[in-house]
């Protein structure tokens, strides 16, 4: 089986996840993998799946009416490793896999945290493996407060400690805290 990446986004209402998946298996394939949302009123969501290349053609005709619903889907090609390059390099230097670490920040929302988080990251060579974020009301001022968890992989060339000064740098009204988490399965 070929492994495909679909990105979903339409108006939300129910039983859209059960018509996605209901055309995936009446194709023959298997739901691996996805990250499903209401945003904004909108459904919006990312699926991997597993089809054979025989299959993609009808699964492709199956999911293009669902646009009459207002369903728009992009199926693309997943890529034929489903190994990190910055995992493998690292695994290949060093022999073992990086460490896997969950950064949770929580704070006052303001423009610009995402950007700021992200930048810092980048600056370090971090690849994002997986961001959510919310935007919700604090419990006790009942102003706007910003809440991210972003799972990551940490270079051998970073520390966590300078990796934490510097978020802290950038964001020194937000709470920062990093967890490490079980390694990811491939």
């Amino acid at each position: 089986m070929t492994e495909w990446i679909l990105t979903l986004i339409g108006p939300d209402r129910p039983g859209l996840v059960e018509a996605v998946a209901e055309q995936v298996v009446a194709s023959g394939g298997n739901w691996m993998a996805s990250r499903m949302a209401r945003l904004g009123g909108k459904f919006a969501g990312i699926a991997q799946v597993a089809v054979l290349e025989t299959q993609i053609a009808e699964l492709k005709q199956k999911l293009a009416a669902l646009e009459s619903d207002g369903l728009v889907v992009h199926i693309e090609s997943a890529s034929s490793s489903l190994i990190d390059p910055q995992a493998a390099e690292f695994a290949t230097a060093s022999g073992k896999t990086p460490e896997q670490f969950l950064l949770q920040v929580v704070g006052s929302d303001r423009p610009g945290i995402v950007r700021e988080l992200s930048g810092v990251l980048a600056a370090a060579g971090i690849n994002v493996e997986s961001l959510a974020t919310e935007y919700t009301a604090a419990p006790m001022s009942g102003g706007p407060l910003f809440r991210a968890e972003v799972q990551f992989a940490l270079p051998a060339a970073i520390t966590l400690d300078r990796l934490r000064s510097e978020m802290e740098a950038v964001a020194g009204d937000l709470m920062v805290d990093f967890s490490p988490v079980s390694p990811l399965q491939p």
